[in-house]
């Protein structure tokens, strides 16, 4: 509410508690208490939208706007010849605006830009100026997640070999299938997953669920991921393996989907991971699409789920030509991954993965640096060789 001198101007909407969809009606009224006789020049009601970017990139910002919405209606005017003259009391005065048919980009606040809407009402007097009062609007693009693109079940494998050389030690192999791709806040997601350890070490599964924003400014990107669920598994040992069968993972409240922005996005991510300590980690990665509540709501498809779950009971791996040499412990493990290990292990894990006396074995292996590939080479050169000088002594 705005004062001025014996005038006050306020805005009130109707169902302001909720998201606004294309094509539907925002309604409200104006309400104007005026102390004194005033001649007005016009009431106006508008109803704009802008995303907006912004950061810093080597001293210098980059930024971006755009204007999603514009919309504008007057209520009360004064015509060329006979002025409006309103005199002192209460005055409410009733407004509807018809939102475009056509899709409008999500309500949206992140560290780098936001999606705003906003109703403005404006009172325009004579040698006076404009008196505003503003109220936020949460727009929502409401997603159809039936759609066929993203109800079709997703199945990926991935494998590696760990080792070099004839020092191998058999490959690890990971996969994952998901009944669909698009889903709604608060619905839980199921993980279908096998993964099959041939190697001589101890490795750990993860489900994590990330949010990624990209902004796009002055042909330069700033890309911010965010983990938004996550869980972690058993320890699978050496020559064992482990399956998921339909094992869920919630997903929170959060921000829809936003794919219709040049300037700013909001994608999400399901990766499964394999944590293999002193080697990369083996990973499946499954773009998302998320709605908001009440928008596109989806019935769980039983016999599809079943059709999934075959395809994982006889998976085939395939071996690599030349085995993988083990990385620095730099490119193992970051400082970010460093950071979410230690907050994750005090985290509780639900008890669909915790079904055995995983963690004590999972933080003896979790982020222990191993020997660079250099003192690894050197000490199998240094054995082989005095094999084979004793050898020869022998002889």
């Amino acid at each position: 509410m705005t004062h001025t001198e014996g005038k006050s101007l306020d805005l009130i909407l109707y169902n302001d508690q909720r998201g606004y969809c294309s094509c539907e009606v925002v309604s409200g009224h104006i309400s104007l208490k005026i102390s004194e006789a005033t001649t007005v020049k016009a009431i106006k009601v508008l109803l704009k939208g802008y995303a907006q970017v912004s950061w810093m990139h080597k001293r210098s910002r980059c930024s971006e706007e755009r204007k999603s919405l514009s919309l504008s209606k007057t209520l009360l005017a004064s015509t060329g010849t006979q002025e409006l003259i309103l005199h002192s009391g209460m005055y409410e005065i009733p407004f509807e605006l018809q939102l475009p048919h056509s899709p409008l980009v999500s309500s949206f606040s992140g560290k780098h830009g936001h999606v705003y809407y906003m109703v403005q009402a404006v009172l325009k007097r004579p040698f006076q100026e404009n008196q505003r009062v503003c109220r936020e609007l949460c727009i929502i693009n409401p997603i159809d997640v039936n759609m066929p693109a993203l109800i079709s079940p997703v199945s990926q494998t991935c494998k590696k070999m760990i080792g070099c050389w004839i020092f191998t030690s058999g490959p690890i192999s990971l996969s994952v299938s998901i009944d669909r791709q698009g889903y709604c806040n608060g619905e839980s997601l199921p993980i279908c997953a096998l993964i099959e350890n041939r190697s001589s070490r101890l490795v750990v599964p993860k489900a994590v669920i990330y949010q990624i924003q990209t902004y796009t400014a002055k042909g330069k990107t700033k890309i911010i991921k965010q983990v938004v669920a996550s869980a972690s598994g058993n320890v699978v040992p050496s020559d064992c393996s482990s399956r998921w069968n339909g094992n869920a993972l919630q997903i929170p409240p959060v921000s829809p989907s936003i794919l219709n922005s040049d300037i700013l996005k909001v994608e999400y991510l399901l990766a499964v991971i394999v944590q293999i300590p002193g080697a990369k980690n083996l990973k499946v990665l499954i773009p998302l699409v998320i709605s908001t509540d009440g928008h596109g709501s989806h019935r769980f498809n039983m016999s599809r789920r079943s059709v999934v779950d075959t395809r994982l009971l006889h998976p085939t791996f395939t071996l690599p030509d030349v085995a993988e040499a083990p990385p620095s412990y730099a490119e193992v493990v970051s400082e970010e991954q460093f950071e979410e290990h230690r907050t994750s292990i005090c985290q509780p894990q639900p008890d669909w993965l915790l079904d055995g006396p995983a963690t004590a074995y999972i933080q003896q292996f979790r982020l222990q640096p191993p020997p660079s590939y250099s003192e690894r080479c050197h000490t199998w050169y240094g054995i082989f060789t005095c094999n084979h000088i004793l050898a020869s002594v022998m002889i």
